[in-house]
């Protein structure tokens, strides 16, 4: 329980009706989860205007309502609080409710288009092996040190993102390394939140179906940087022509890394192989288990935070040294017969392009590799033709494939892929819209040596269509195909 007038402190208020002296029992955006003596935050979405269920969750038992625009009839005993913004209040209204875990807490945000699961979850693991309680919010999952959590958003929202990391403080936990999405910061969901640090991995087209131009996406993901404090830090991939941009008016202190530009921490692949990296960092050497450049971005990435946080760089170097590769990204089987298989979350052109050009460094030309891929359906369809390009590009045979149709036809979505196919490539594609069959017919053509890349679902183990959500895992599909190809 809390006071009213307590947890609105900070919010931009236009105008209040009714008493702040009044204890509140919780807080919610849903009329439905509405507790009694609980307090209504009413947000206009995109599909329903909270706004509309302001009589419902006053019925469920609510004594205050947030809100934009005041209801015409009002109940007596109920404070209304005009804002500008519910999206900003809920952030606000969430830290304070929860005694604002964030300022006692060290959380670190990463945001970019890609490699943002992968650092976190590095980070978060470097933490645990160097024997810290720490938390992690990701695609994947979430964690409190040990306690896995479910994970349905990049960003949960306002009132969840409080409530764990209020969780995360409780149970001992020091610091929490976070995916920070677009959809979050234009959302308002990281609002209120305190951040020791802020990592821009890259940035590519991606979520133009919920930004609309590849500017507003930019504008999103550099907001994040705007929120942060004088005491943050913010690092920045030098390597990457908008890194000046995402910094450009933030109060933090500013450092990069790179591996081409000059940076403040810098790494040099000096051997990539399947069986892993051998990098030099700031002049140190060490052997990762991770595979790609990308990868050595994301270790730099992990690294350089970790030493702005304060820890010495010997004993960051030689913990690295122990960390797996993150679930989804990158992950690397060979069957007895020797065909590679690698299962890649890669869903946008540039990280379909990564990744192809690690196994283009990494394969001695004399073997195929072979590409399944498919793109998201009611989502973003100018990037369809650019995956189907690439993975033309850097394969030496393609099948396109469903992804997650969701509401849109699957050969539809393939048809738009192979737009971008150059007609000295139609040879090599082949059109299987069931995912399963696709990667059967993969591991059916391919010969000791040669390498599968099954791209775009990761860690996911599910597959929507339509409006079903039903189990599938690539890793589980494709190592059960390989062992049928060993017998």
């Amino acid at each position: 329980m809390r006071l009213l007038k307590d947890i609105i402190y900070g919010v931009r208020i236009e105008n209040v009706i009714g008493s702040t002296n009044i204890a509140v029992e919780g807080i919610d955006y849903d009329s439905r989860k509405v507790v009694k003596f609980g307090l209504f935050v009413a947000i206009p979405g995109t599909q329903v205007d909270g706004h509309e269920f302001i009589s419902t969750a006053i019925s469920s038992g609510a004594v205050s309502i947030i809100c934009e625009k005041l209801p015409q009839e009002r109940v007596e005993d109920v404070t209304y609080i005009l804002v500008k913004s519910a999206s900003k209040a809920l952030g606000i209204i969430a830290s304070n409710f929860y005694n604002n875990p964030s300022h006692q807490i060290k959380l670190i945000g990463v945001t970019g288009t890609n490699g943002k699961t992968t650092t976190v979850t590095l980070m978060y693991n470097l933490y645990r092996l160097m024997g810290f309680k720490v938390g992690l919010l990701s695609t994947v999952v979430n964690k409190i040190h040990s306690e896995v959590l479910d994970s349905t958003h990049t960003t949960p929202n306002a009132l969840e993102l409080n409530k764990l990391l209020s969780e995360m403080v409780e149970k001992g936990c020091t610091m929490c390394f976070m995916e920070v999405s677009s959809h979050a910061v234009a959302q308002s969901r990281i609002e209120g939140l305190r951040f020791a640090g802020g990592v821009f991995t890259n940035i590519t087209r991606e979520h133009l179906d919920y930004h609309g131009t590849f500017d507003n996406y930019i504008i999103a993901k550099k907001g994040f940087f705007d929120s942060l404090s004088t005491e943050a830090f913010a690092l920045v991939n030098n390597d990457q022509s908008q890194s000046e941009t995402m910094v450009q008016d933030t109060p933090a202190k500013v450092f990069t890394y790179g591996i081409n530009s000059v940076a403040d921490y810098k790494v040099k692949i000096l051997e990539n192989h399947f069986n892993g990296l051998h990098l030099n960092i700031d002049g140190q050497e060490l052997y990762s288990k991770l595979i790609g450049r990308f990868n050595a971005y994301n270790i730099l990435a992990a690294y350089s935070t970790a030493v702005l946080l304060g820890h010495d760089k010997i004993d960051v170097l030689t913990t690295i040294s122990n960390l797996n590769s993150v679930q989804g990204r990158f992950e690397y089987l060979k069957s007895e017969k020797g065909v590679v298989g690698i299962v890649d979350y890669a869903h946008t052109p540039d990280a379909l392009e990564n990744v192809l050009k690690t196994i283009k460094d990494i394969r001695t030309g004399n073997e195929m590799v072979i590409t399944v891929v498919g793109c998201g359906g009611d989502r973003d369809r100018g990037k369809r033709p650019l995956m189907g390009k690439i993975a033309c590009q850097f394969s030496d045979q393609v099948i396109f494939t469903s992804d997650n149709p969701r509401t849109e036809d699957p050969n539809f979505i393939i048809e738009e892929m192979q737009k971008g196919v150059e007609p000295i490539d139609y040879k090599k594609t082949v059109a299987i819209p069931s995912r399963k069959e696709a990667i059967k017919m993969a591991v059916s053509i391919a010969h000791a040596g040669d390498i599968l890349l099954i791209a775009g679902k990761g860690h996911e183990n599910y597959q929507i269509v339509g409006d079903q959500t039903l189990p599938f895992d690539d890793m589980q599909v494709l190592n059960e195909t390989l062992k049928v190809l060993d017998k």
